[in-house]
């Protein structure tokens, strides 16, 4: 899928917190020429990380990534804009969203959406098991 100016304008979400803005740089690139999709998804975790820090305060690691859909390429020189917003907090785990917004380094201000995923954290103690959520 290509970015191209005949596409519907993409709006920032409102509804969500910008918890990471990054620049991938040519030593992220494929043999293609396009960002590794791992390397997003290490980006992905990062930034989905940033919300449930403030529930479990400790510990915590990711247990599941319940959804990810590279939507469009990353490019060199890209600017990242990583949203997350919190979907579901349980007894022990914190599931959220987070949307990945590309935007050209020399066309700023013009987005798409590139990736968006769901994954889990679980607050863990020093053993590394499950432990409650701390009471807010």
């Amino acid at each position: 899928m290509s970015r191209n100016s005949s596409a519907e304008p993409v709006s920032l979400p409102t509804d969500a917190e910008l918890v990471l803005k990054v620049i991938p740089m040519p030593g992220d690139c494929n043999a293609n020429g396009d960002i590794f999709g791992g390397w997003v998804m290490a980006q992905v975790d990062m930034a989905g990380s940033v919300l449930p820090a403030r529930y479990t305060q400790g510990r915590m690691a990711t247990v599941a990534v319940n959804e990810f859909v590279f939507k469009q390429p990353v490019r060199v020189g890209d600017i990242l804009s990583f949203f997350s917003k919190v979907v579901r907090i349980g007894r022990t785990s914190i599931t959220v969203k987070v949307e990945v917004f590309a935007e050209h380094y020399f066309a700023q201000r013009q987005y798409a959406k590139v990736t968006e995923a769901l994954l889990t954290y679980v607050a863990i103690d020093e053993q590394g098991k499950p432990r409650e959520l701390p009471k807010s």
